[in-house]
Order: C-alpha cells, then structure tokens, then sequence
C-alpha cells in the first residue's frame, strides 16, 4: 500500500453517492418495480446471481491489495495485533448483539413496523430482520478503506495493512460458527450448510482469487504498475459495484422507507453507539497497556470500522435481497464515512495522550 494514500474522490463523497443511491434506487422501485424483481428471481439455489456478481467485484479488489507475506511479519511485535483481534473478535460482536437486541427488541419495539415479511430463512417480523442485518454487521471486522482511516490519522500503516490480512483470514474460520451462535441467541436459527456456504462464496472465492491474481499481476507487470495503475481502477471498480447494489437494494426496500423514513434512524442508532463503543474501549486498552499512539489510533480505528462489504452478501445470502437484513447492513454502509473521518479526528486531537 503506497503511503501516499489519501481520501479519493470516491471516498470523500461516499456518503453523497449513497444518498444518490438511495433517492435513484426509489425511483427505480416506484417508476419500473419489475426491473428489481427481475434482478431478485435470478436466482441459483436461492443466491441472485447479478448481486452475487456485483459482490464479487466488492469484496475481490479488497482482497488482491492484501499481501499475505505481511501476516508472518505480524508477530513483532504481538501486542497490537493481539489487542486488536480482542476487541474484533472478543468484544465487539457480543456488544453489537446486545445493542441490537436492546434497541430492536425493546427500546424501540413499539415504534418499528411489527410486520411479519417472508425471508429465506422463513417467515420473519422486521425488528427481528434488522436484529439479524445488525449482528452480522457486527462480526465483520474492517475493510480495506480502513487502510485510508490508519493513513489520515497517521497510524502505523504497517500494522493496519496486517489486521485487514488476518481478519480476512480469521473470517473464514469464525464468521459462520459465530454468526449461528449469535443469531441463534436472538432465536434465529440459520441453517449451519448456507451461512458456511456464503463466507466461502463471498469471502474463500475473492481471497482466492485475490492472492493467485495478486501473485500473477506483480510476477508479470511489477509493484509499480500493480500500486499505480491496477489498484486505484479497482478501487474504483469496488465502489461502483457497490453503489449499484445499493439501488438494486433500496429500489426493494422503497416502500418500507417511504413509509417509516425513521425506521432508517432507529437503525442508525445502536450502530453509531456501537461504532463510538468500540473505538473508545479500542483506544483505552492500547493506551492502558502502552501502545504507542501510532499502533494506537489503527487498533481503535480497525474495531470501529466494519467490513460492510461482506455483511451485505451474507444478509442478502441469508435473508434475501428485500430482507430488513439487507437494509439494516446497507445503514452501516450509510454512516461509515462521516463517522470514520469523526474518529480520524479524535485520534490526532488526541494523540498526546500517548507517549
């Protein structure tokens, strides 16, 4: 990763593309309502083949910036990557759990559409399907823009670049056994076979795909060329397929945010207070047990950011394309910018609190 790396146009305005994405999205639902329900019945064994597609060119550009040689490098020194996999892995998806439970289940009970809606895990209430979109945003720690957040703060990029590889890598052995687990909490059993099935498809494939291709591309055109001309069209290819998804998304969910625009909110509310949650326990521990600021700010920041990429395929995988799932991952989506740049500027507000 180049360490000119800065916030690109893509990225700066992410959170304007999404809103465009949105109002385009229930346009589309409300003027040809066919053409997305075209898209959904494209199916092969219950997976929408355009969006499984678009997935890909999501979550593949992620993977072929990793360079796994680093993942040896990671163990000196061991302490900020094992402070960072603790809160990624031992905090983080127990507290999005309880905060999703406690505003989906109770605090906000009474004002959510208590609609059951047919899903493909059977039929199911919304609060339930947001619940479920919130918890598998939850144990999917970090993505590749968190590269961006670690250089702006002006972290240890070295270390940030390792944590992406390794949660990367530690997702194809946690995400599904605890995804079941947690969601089997909130009483919702899915089915061990499809949850394993969608980490490998939309986390094994394009971690394949991106290692080999990887390995080719730099053995054929060099670093300069990978750094310089293939990685930023691919970046560029990663948020298209994105925004694109999200119309396809919210061009299915128009009428539920039509008609309860604040069910949006409600959903923002516990993930935003997950977000500041992680980020403050993230930056106290690495200061409690002496972190430098540089390796500081990265492990705070990498628990604080979510792989929403990978959430969105396995809520649509799950739950299907029109779910509340879907909708509550694509809100995390919604709020990850503006409050990753907050976050970048609590950390160089703060750096002396660090030695």
């Amino acid at each position: 990763m180049s360490d000119k790396k800065k916030l690109g146009f893509f990225e700066k305005y992410l959170t304007m593309w999404i809103i465009v994405c949105i109002i385009a999205g229930l346009l589309l639902g409300k003027t040809f309502p066919a053409v997305a329900t075209s898209i959904d019945s494209m199916q092969l064994y219950s997976v929408s083949l355009p969006i499984a597609v678009l997935l890909f060119f999501m979550i593949f550009p992620i993977m072929v910036q990793i360079d796994f040689k680093q993942v040896i490098k990671a163990g000196k020194p061991p302490k900020p990557v094992l402070t960072t996999l603790f809160v990624n892995w031992g905090i983080k998806p127990f507290t999005m759990l309880f905060f999703a439970w406690v505003f989906m289940k109770v605090i906000f009970t009474p004002f959510l559409p208590d609609t059951v809606t047919p899903t493909l895990m059977g039929d199911m209430d919304l609060p339930s399907q947001y619940f479920a979109g919130m918890v598998l945003l939850g144990i999917a720690p970090c993505t590749a823009m968190v590269l961006v957040w670690g250089y702006l703060a002006k972290g240890n990029q070295g270390h940030t670049l390792v944590m992406v590889a390794i949660n990367s890598l530690v997702m194809l052995i946690l995400y599904a056994p605890m995804a079941r687990w947690l969601l089997g909490i909130g009483e919702i059993v899915v089915p061990w076979q499809t949850i394993a099935l969608s980490v490998g498809l939309y986390v094994g494939v394009p971690l394949v795909a991106g290692y080999f291709s990887r390995k080719e591309l730099l053995m054929r055109k060099g670093a300069d060329w990978f750094g310089n001309t293939f990685s930023p069209v691919m970046h560029n290819i990663a948020i298209l397929a994105l925004l694109i998804t999200l119309i396809t998304l919210f061009s299915l969910q128009g009428d539920v945010i039509i008609k309860e625009p604040l069910v949006i909110l409600m959903i923002a509310v516990p993930l935003l207070i997950q977000v500041f949650f992680i980020f403050i326990l993230g930056y106290g521990i690495s200061r409690l047990i002496g972190l430098s600021y540089e390796d500081a700010a990265p492990t705070a920041l990498i628990g604080a950011s979510n792989h929403f990429e990978v959430a969105i395929a396995v809520s649509i995988m799950l739950f299907g394309l029109n779910s509340g799932a879907a909708l509550a991952t694509v809100v995390g989506v919604l709020i990850e910018v503006p409050v990753m740049l907050a976050l970048v500027k609590i950390c160089l507000k703060s750096r002396n609190l660090f030695n």
